[in-house]
């Protein structure tokens, strides 16, 4: 595993409407660490997401990962590093079965049959679904599916795993056992969500965006317990930080 870290410098992003997503926002995310991204709809989150996977380009600034830029020319080197988990797993499954789902990656890198089942076993086994190799994505529930996708990035073997909205229309079962899965990974995270209950149990840092930049960063425990900055963000605290409204105690 790589101990490159990931340097956002002055980053400013405008779409061609006029929308000016991201302004001049500057952090770094080292090995190792667990980082949540929130803020409140249209604070910028997913544009910064789309900018460090370089599925978009910054106006002005940089996105560094370890000594490399990222750019149109050094995005195969970039997307061997970062593995993005996106909000809706359909957008990743689409083959016939979970086993060449979990496989295309490597095979796409020329890797030998051998050494693909080998990541494609691994892979399935750290998300715990090896028994739905065979089964065909379509026929999964919404939490398998989540966990198939995060299969397949980790088939890869990135330094680093980027989720947005991770959660998003999973059932509590479902949603528990995710968070146990994240919780067990040793790989740098960058988690974007408005389940801050699961960023809470997640990461070690947050970084809260409001109207394309940042309005704080800090200790997730700091972040999530400062009601005055939660509020003008948009946010609220974590139901397991909020006082029972019953008998008044915290969780």
């Amino acid at each position: 595993m790589s101990h490159h870290k990931i340097e956002v410098s002055n980053l400013h992003f405008l779409y061609p409407d006029g929308n000016e997503a991201i302004k001049d926002i500057s952090f770094t995310i080292y090995h190792g660490e667990s980082v949540g991204i929130i803020g409140a709809n249209g604070s910028g989150k997913s544009t910064l997401l789309s900018l460090i996977m370089g599925v978009l380009f910054p106006d002005k600034g940089k996105v560094k990962v370890g000594d490399v830029t990222v750019t149109k020319k050094t995005l195969a080197m970039i997307r061997q590093r970062l593995g993005m988990v996106f909000q809706d797993s359909d957008n990743q499954l689409f083959m016939t079965t979970v086993f060449d789902d979990v496989a295309f990656g490597p095979r796409n890198y020329n890797m030998d049959e051998n050494e693909v089942k080998i990541r494609v076993d691994e892979a399935l086994e750290m998300v715990g679904i090896s028994h739905l190799i065979d089964r065909a994505p379509f026929k999964l529930s919404g939490g398998e599916k989540r966990a198939a996708a995060i299969a397949c990035i980790l088939s890869m073997k990135p330094d680093v795993l980027i989720m947005d909205e991770p959660t998003l229309g999973l059932d509590p079962k479902s949603r528990r056992r995710l968070i146990n899965i994240l919780k067990g990974f040793t790989h740098t995270k960058i988690i974007t969500s408005h389940d801050l209950d699961m960023v809470f149990e997640t990461c070690d840092r947050i970084i809260v965006l409001k109207d394309g930049k940042v309005a704080a960063s800090g200790a997730t425990l700091e972040i999530l317990t400062n009601g005055e900055l939660l509020d003008k963000c948009g946010l609220e605290a974590p139901l397991s930080l909020q006082k029972c409204p019953v008998c008044g105690t915290l969780k």
